[in-house]
């Protein structure tokens, strides 16, 4: 069922191409005939390196020498294809990957993990009884950054009767594998432990870098933290460093220490492994409880600047609200005035426009022979009628186009309001968030 599965996975998944190279340590009884090689592996060598074939067959030992243990890797340690740690994604060819998963007993379930989010890993005997391997898969797939991503993948296979560890190893230039690989072909007397890559990865995970990493972002903080409370004139000499240790108590390492057992002559074991081994537990310990206060300051100053963010926005719009509350005086004074205007042409309009009317020829009042109204009254009429049309009509159309001409300016204001607001707040939220902002710019400089 689980070579079903294995294959259906395979078959299912994307292959890109990177760059590949064998490394083979082996020691023997002779420490002369101790040897580590690495070197390009060509894909017509491929299947002749998994079952060592050809160049790659066993070395013939002088009578006497032994084979104590060996390490044999397929390695891609500067992957350059963005998708290598995506998932459901394997940097050989489908066969390619089939044919070294079976040849180096490699663990099939390392295709599922492939979709795993950040560290992952897994141990486990494999079901031969008469010649058992110890299968390990340890991969880390971070999320990319700017395209790319710091991942890497390590599977191994390790005969315990024969001593002898295969694998395939995988990795970023930015992850820590070329430097690991380093270290582990100086490691070469110690190949015959199953763990020792696995050690040697791990060890860079909480190397001192990871110690700068949290003490970077502390301090980032520190700086948020600043311009957050508008305590700008606070210099960076102010700050103390918090120690790693600050956080975890001195007795819980007198603890650790006192725990260390005792040799048969009385005295506490001074050897560097077993110091090692409480001073990492300690600084794990001091790692999470130091990442853990962060995130919760860093929470804390995320609802803060959601805070300062909401009251400049009240602040804005009390402000938008206290124009438009001026507008409607001015648009109210203007209506008062106008209202003045209509009730005094209301007055004076039928009288002036009476007296307009009877001070024309049409009208005599001074002679009583003549009749008072002339016959020919009705031209005044054939003229102001169709004049007084024509002038309703064009008062009608431009008040038409006018008030188009309000609705096109109005939308426009308002997507202008809307847009102006849109700047004003995303150039607070970039002020505030901005890390040169947050600090002396010369110092940052």
């Amino acid at each position: 069922m689980d070579d079903y599965l294995f294959t259906a996975n395979v078959d299912r998944c994307k292959n890109v191409q990177e760059a590949t190279t064998y490394l083979e340590i082996f020691s023997y009884s002779d420490s002369q005939y101790n040897s580590v090689e690495e070197h390009p592996l060509t894909a017509d060598e491929f299947d002749n390196y998994l079952h060592r074939r050809g160049a790659f067959a066993p070395p013939t030992l002088p009578q006497g020498v032994t084979q104590i243990a060996g390490l044999r890797l397929i390695l891609q340690k500067n992957a350059k294809n963005p998708d290598t740690f995506a998932p459901h994604v394997i940097s050989l060819k489908a066969n390619e990957y089939k044919s070294m998963v079976e040849a180096l007993d490699l663990p099939y379930r390392a295709i599922e993990s492939t979709s795993a989010v950040g560290p992952f890993f897994w141990a486990a005997w494999d079901q031969d009884e008469q010649n058992p391997h110890l299968q390990i898969i340890f991969r880390k797939s971070d999320v990319r950054k700017k395209g790319l991503t710091r991942g890497w993948e390590l599977l191994l296979s390790h005969d315990i009767n024969n001593a002898i560890t295969t694998g395939f190893c995988k990795g970023t230039a930015s992850s820590d594998i070329v430097e690991c690989i380093k270290h582990l072909k100086a490691c070469g007397l110690q190949i015959g432990h199953p763990m020792l890559l696995p050690t040697i990865i791990f060890s860079h995970d909480v190397s001192f870098k990871t110690d700068i990493k949290q003490r970077d972002a502390r301090d980032w903080l520190r700086r948020l933290e600043h311009a957050v409370s508008m305590r700008s004139e606070i210099e960076e000499k102010e700050g103390c460093r918090e120690s790693r240790f600050s956080r975890v108590p001195f007795a819980g390492f007198m603890e650790e220490a006192d725990s260390v057992p005792a040799d048969p002559g009385g005295d506490r074991k001074s050897d560097g492994a077993v110091l090692g081994e409480a001073t990492g537990g300690v600084k794990l310990q001091g790692l999470d409880s130091y990442a853990f206060t962060t995130l919760q300051r860093l929470d804390i100053q995320r609802s803060a600047l959601y805070n300062i963010i909401a009251q400049k926005e009240s602040k804005l719009n009390f402000k938008m609200a206290g124009e438009q509350r001026k507008l409607a005086h001015a648009s109210k004074r203007d209506s008062a005035a106008m209202k003045t205007i209509s009730l005094l042409g209301a007055i004076f309009l039928p009288g002036a426009y009476l007296a307009s009317v009877f001070s024309m020829t049409f009208f005599n009042f001074q002679s009583d022979a003549d009749p008072v109204l002339s016959g020919q009254f009705w031209i005044y009429w054939a003229f102001t009628i169709p004049i007084t049309i024509m002038i309703v009509a064009g008062w009608f159309f431009w008040e038409r186009r006018t008030e188009l001409k309000y609705e096109r300016q109005d939308r426009d204001l308002e997507r202008g309001s809307e847009a102006m607001e849109k700047v004003i707040m995303a150039a607070m939220r970039r002020r505030t968030m901005s890390k040169a902002s947050t600090w002396d710019t010369k110092k940052s400089e």
